[in-house]
């Protein structure tokens, strides 16, 4: 049907490979990585996701610009701490209208541009569009039923990733709101390390559920402020992808913060589940954001003090529950 580039190799990277080549799609996978490629040449296997076998007629390449020639869709799968720098060296074989989107969620920390923005700058000539959603690389390599949203300004780029992700197994929706789902996307990571962070300790599910109600709260505050529009963040990339990422144990951040939850230090953490755990990036970035438009992110600001400040989880929770009362929502006003 067409001819798909995914640059990257990791678990979600090829996940979505492997679903796009099902619907008849010719995929090209790239990682700078020579091994990793190696390995998936000669094994047709991600150690990560045991129970895919990948097909023969995916090709797997260094070759950056094979990846990327005459590719009607083009899939940014790296982890976004490597974003900007992929997209450096992307530049020179990406050509004027180029559609690239981006899977990856997280905010870059030095910048506090959202990852799209970071595409942007690089390669100014493409249509950056994003994918994002509820959706692990563990349940879509098995085809459990999963549903997701494309944002792209342009419609006709939104309508051009649904046709090509859409499957039997993979639902997708589209949306004009690439900021609001972005910002969803990225935050939703550092609240999945408070709810993990809650599991470690020995909490329940009543501090679970407060934790996603009270965080998503938080993540419709400050991403209204940066411009995204609020049923976004009642949307599949808002609400819809916090819940799985703080329920699931296919969540690395989750992981994460059981560790930390029961003593392990952040790097620590980041070691035991040997992955990029993107909310650690997010996490400063997202109280940095904070500051800046003036909105009080109580969970995001207890999360950076345990992870960068030395303070224990205990103490965080017991902070955020004796902060002084307030009503739960400053948009509802009293009547009598």
């Amino acid at each position: 049907m067409a001819a798909i580039g995914v640059i990257g190799s990791g678990s979600w990277g090829i996940a979505l490979a492997s679903l796009l080549n099902h619907q008849g799609n010719s995929i090209t996978v790239w990682s700078a990585i020579e091994s990793e490629i190696k390995e998936l040449n000669c094994a047709r296997r991600l150690k990560t996701l045991p129970d895919l076998k990948l097909p023969e007629d995916i090709i797997f390449t260094t070759d950056l610009e094979k990846a990327m020639e005459q590719k009607e869709l083009l899939v940014m799968a790296v982890p976004s701490i490597y974003v900007r720098q992929t997209a450096k060296r992307m530049n020179s074989f990406c050509r004027n209208g180029q559609i690239l989107v981006n899977v990856a969620k997280g905010i870059e920390d030095k910048t506090l541009k959202t990852l799209s923005s970071v595409i942007g700058e690089e390669l100014p000539m493409a249509d950056v569009a994003v994918l994002s959603g509820p959706s692990h690389a563990e349940e879509v390599s098995r085809g459990l039923p999963t549903t997701c949203v494309a944002g792209a300004k342009n419609k006709k780029t939104a309508e051009l990733i649904q046709e090509r992700f859409m499957s039997p197994s993979f639902r997708v929706y589209t949306s004009f709101d690439v900021q609001g789902i972005e910002i969803g996307g990225a935050l939703k990571n550092v609240i999945a390390l408070a709810a993990g962070i809650a599991d470690g300790l020995g909490y329940g599910d009543n501090t679970k559920a407060a934790l996603i109600t009270r965080g998503i709260y938080e993540i419709t505050r400050l991403g209204t402020a940066m411009g995204g529009k609020r049923e976004t963040f009642g949307g599949l990339s808002g609400i819809g992808d916090l819940i799985v990422t703080c329920a699931s144990m296919h969540s690395r951040n989750r992981r994460a913060g059981i560790l930390i939850g029961k003593g392990y230090s952040m790097k620590e953490a980041m070691e035991e589940v040997q992955m990029v755990v993107e909310g650690v990036y997010s996490a400063k970035a997202g109280l940095a954001l904070a500051e800046k438009h003036q909105i009080p992110v109580p969970i995001i600001e207890e999360v950076n003090q345990v992870l960068f400040a030395g303070k224990s989880a205990r103490a965080a929770v017991n902070d955020l529950m004796l902060r002084d009362p307030t009503e739960e929502s400053t948009q509802i006003e009293w009547g009598l």
